[in-house]
Order: C-alpha cells, then structure tokens, then sequence
C-alpha cells in the first residue's frame, strides 16, 4: 500500500503514517493483525469481503497489541482516540472487540462496548452481527442473543456485551477489554465510573476511547482529552496510556482542504474518505451558518468547542477582561443588583455590577444551589470545588434557601449604594416584598426580549470592549460558554435557557446587573431601544 503522511501532521502522530519500527517482540501485534484481517465485513469492497485495515488503523493496533512488556504482558492499559465522525472508528472499534473474543479472549471473560444511549451503543453490535454472519466458521463459533445485547463465543464462554449509559446493570462486571464510544456526548459518569473501576480487577485489560471532540470543558471527556494532550506533548509521561489526538488548532482555517486532511486519517487512503465533496458541500452551506460552522469544526476537524454548540460569545474574549476584581475597594460606590432565582431546585445567582471611574464595569457573581443538587451533579461539572472555592453557596436540602439569598442581597446593600435590586417577580415575589418593605430599591425585570434587548447589548460591548472586571471566576466563565440567545426578527435578543447546553443563571443575573448600571449611568430605559413594532416584545 502506497505511504501518504498528511503535511503538518501533529509530532504524536508521525509513527502512525511513517515506516518507523513498532516493537512487537512476543508476536503479539502481528497476531491481532493476522486475525482482524482474516474476519470478513458485508460491507467491504475488498476480494472475499476481506475486512479492510487500513494502513494507519494497522500501525495503531501493531502499537496497542505489539509493544508489549519482556514478560509478555500488556504495556497500553488505555487509548483515547481522538477521531473526526467519518473515519469508520465504530467499525475500528469491533474489530477490535472481536480480537477480544478471539486471540486475545480469556475464557469466561467480560468484553464491552458503551455509549451514551442504547441506539448508540447498539451500533458496535451491529458492526459485530454483520462480520460474525459474514463467514460460516465466525457464525459456528458464536451465539448471538440480540433482545439481551450479547455475543457469546460458544466454546470458551467469553462473552460482548453492549451497554448504554444507563449504569443500572454496569456495576460488578469486570471486563478484560473496555471500548467507550463517543464520550464527549455522556451526561452522567455512573457507567465510566463502573467500567473505570472493573477494569482494574483484571490483570491484562485495556481500555479504549474512540471519540469526536466536545462541547465544554466540564465533562468527562475533556478530562480524558486534557490528560491525553499533557502526555502527548510530553508534559506527562505515561507509558501505560496512548494518546491519539487528530485534532486541528482552535486558529487553523476550517475551510482549508490540508486542514481536513491532516485531522481525518481515512483521507490518506485509496479510496478517501469521509466524503470530501460532502464536506465541501457542508462548507458551502456553513459560510453562511454560524452553527453550522461550528458542527463542522468540532465534529469533522476535532476542535474542543468552549460551550454551547453555537457560542454567542468567544471564551477567549471573555477571558481578556478578568482582571483583578477587589470588591473591598470599591464599597460604597453606587452598584446595581440582578437576581436570577429561576427553579429553586439547580442553580440561583446574585450579581453586583459597580461602575469603575476608568470606564470599566466590575462584575461579581455569587451563586446558590441546594446541597442535594450538589450531590445529583454527576457530569464532571464541578459544583463541589466552586463551593469549596467560595463561589458557590450551598444550601441544606434539595431546595434553594430564599434566606440565603436575600441575606446576601441585603449585604451588598449594605457594602454599597444600591441604586437597584433586578428580579423576575414570577419566581421572587416573597423576597422582593421583604426587601421592599424595608425601603430597598427593588426594580422588576421580566425576562422578556423587550426587558433583556438593552442589556443584552450593553453587556456584549462591555465585553467587546474589555471592561468587564469579572476575576477570573470559573462558575461564571462555564455559564457564559453555555449561553444561547434567542433573536427576533427584529434583532432584539435575549438568553434561552430551554436551547442552551447546560445552566446559565449566572449569565442571567450577570446581564442583568450590569445592563442595568449601564442603563442607570447613561439614564437610559430598557424600553427606550428595543423595537416596540413588534408586539411579542411585551409578552412576558
């Protein structure tokens, strides 16, 4: 087979496409080879419906199976295979759970495939159905048992299993081979976890990770994938893990045809693939969407997106404005509170925004969530830490304290002249009547797009701008990367909670407040620019 190594391939990867040795001193790479190439696929265009191994998928199971320890023993106890959609990583995948149940089978041995819902982790099993009924000896030596989502090898008792997400029945197995699929779209880590933990009760076993790039950095997968660049760059050495990371840089040009070619492997091979003029056509259509534009990149050039899948606003403008944020400093300056209560079960969030005499804005965010919803939170999303780093209070029970924040709405009048305390009354009638009945300067804001069209905007320039002092706080930076807003045909916006990725309510509250100082220092009205034509504006 003719050589292609795609130009500007990422150093990590180079032994994959070169003629470089790969130690194989037990037989053991050339065995697994041997067998993968020896199973029959239905879709294959090869002579006999040969499975097709291509040369870059040869290299890495040479790498995986070959380079083992001087007693024989397993080297690589984990890969993380970063691989844009297209590149047959599924069909990878089973063969290499079919290895398991062949050379490399253990008798009475647990093999598993995972994904994050039952239809997705059916497709490895599908793989496995069509190449098992593809030859009459691979269909004699194993028993398919579709309604439970298992194969059997008939003589040893080794057995596949497909598992979802759902980590009911995942606790107490103890698999001798792992093959985890697209972990950057898991929710949960119950079944990570279970397997995580499985693993390690045998000796020998080996854990998989094919995936395409995701959407967040608080997830499961951006652990893996975090851990997985530190060791391909050096920064860690780990000769146990395998990082395969093809993956274009955040900065590259995601219309660029050398791009496309050194992220997708397949585009090496003869015949290329995924479809490169499907991708131009997607291309096309993307110019003009900036969604789209954005699929295309994480899902076919494997760029890590920062938060929701269409980002209103770039994380790394929002990092330029963190600063150093010193609220003592700037006690008794006038100040404008937004509250964002929103469902008293997740997450609140209170925000101050003070008005700095250089022009900038300070910007603090204080969040509340119940203690239950702490421990329900099981995705990677950190709530934990952000508690115990102080910016996020946690309340008993599984209902958010009213108190709690009402205490602290009356502590910031009390550091500040609170010109105004921003609710939606539909969720804070009790707490905006206590604060009122005191003489605090309580103000409605219903979430509308006619209150949310000024501040909105104002937020968004301060930004631009460079003037938000918000310091660096992590909560904060994670709802921003989440935010999606919703515009009119008029081009007034607000934030969508139902459409966004994950919690918002700080960005909420954060609009608000700082909307409204900056509404508060100009004189202007909230009502003064939005487009009163249209009379949805003043549907709450």
């Amino acid at each position: 087979m003719t050589k292609t190594t795609p130009s500007g391939i990422s150093d990590h990867l180079k032994w994959i496409f070169d003629d470089s040795p790969i130690p194989d001193p037990h037989g053991k790479g050339e065995r697994a080879v041997a067998f993968i190439k020896a199973l029959r696929h239905p879709k294959s265009s090869l002579p006999g419906r040969q499975f097709q191994l291509d040369r870059w998928q040869e290299r890495i199971i040479r790498r995986v199976y070959g380079d083992t320890k001087p007693d024989g023993s397993r080297l690589i106890k984990t890969v993380f295979a970063l691989i844009p959609r297209g590149n047959r990583k599924t069909t990878l995948g089973a063969a290499l759970a079919m290895l398991h149940l062949g050379p490399e089978r253990i008798p009475g041995s647990q093999v598993v495939s995972s994904a994050v819902d039952r239809d997705q982790a059916r497709i490895a099993l599908e793989e496995m159905k069509g190449v098992i009924g593809a030859h009459p000896r691979t269909a004699e030596a194993f028993q398919i048992q579709d309604t439970k989502n298992r194969i059997t090898h008939r003589k040893s008792g080794a057995f596949y299993r497909a598992m979802s997400a759902d980590a009911a029945t995942a606790h107490g197995r103890t698999p001798v081979f792992a093959l985890v699929d697209e972990l950057h779209a898991w929710k949960k880590r119950d079944l990570w976890d279970a397997i995580k933990t499985g693993l390690v009760k045998t000796p020998g076993s080996l854990l998989v990770v094919t995936t395409t790039a995701g959407i967040g950095h608080e997830n499961i997968a951006y652990e893996m994938y975090r851990y997985a660049s530190a060791v391909a760059s050096g920064q860690i050495e780990d000769d146990a893990f395998l990082p395969i990371l093809f993956e274009a840089d955040k900065d590259d040009d995601w219309k660029d045809e050398e791009v496309w070619r050194r992220v997708n492997p397949g585009l090496s091979c003869n015949p290329p693939y995924p479809d490169i003029d499907g991708m131009r056509q997607m291309v096309r259509e993307a110019e003009h969407r900036p969604a789209d534009r954005e699929m295309f990149r994480q899902l076919h050039l494997n760029v890590w997106l920062d938060g929701a899948a269409n980002p209103e606003w770039s994380l790394d403008v929002w990092d330029e404005n963190a600063g150093d944020l010193d609220l003592s400093a700037l006690e008794g300056r006038p100040a404008w509170v937004g509250v964002d209560l929103a469902k008293r079960i997740d997450l609140a969030a209170v925000s101050v925004s003070i008005p700095m005499v250089d022009g900038r804005m300070a910007l603090h965010v204080q969040s509340f969530c119940p203690e239950g919803a702490i421990r329900r939170r099981n995705d990677g999303v950190p709530y934990a830490l952000w508690r115990d780093q102080g910016y996020l209070t946690a309340t008993p029970g599984d209902t958010i304290d009213l108190s709690a924040i009402e205490s602290h709405i009356r502590g910031l009048c009390e550091r500040f002249q609170v010109e105004e305390v921003a609710f939606d009354r539909w969720h804070a009638q009790d707490v905006m009547k206590s604060l009122e009945d005191d003489g605090l300067p309580v103000a409605e804001f219903p979430q509308n797009i006619a209150t949310f069209a000024r501040p909105v905007i104002d937020f968004e320039a301060l930004m631009f701008e460079r003037k938000l002092v918000h310091g660096g706080n992590p909560l904060l930076r994670w709802a921003i990367g989440n935010v999606v807003l919703y515009t009119d045909a008029s081009g007034n916006r607000r934030p969508l909670k139902e459409r966004s990725i994950d919690k918002i309510d700080p960005a909420v509250a954060a609009i608000i407040s700082t909307g409204r100082a900056a509404q508060g220092v100009s004189g202007r009205s909230s009502y003064e620019d939005a487009d009163v034509t249209d009379l949805s504006l003043f549907v709450v």
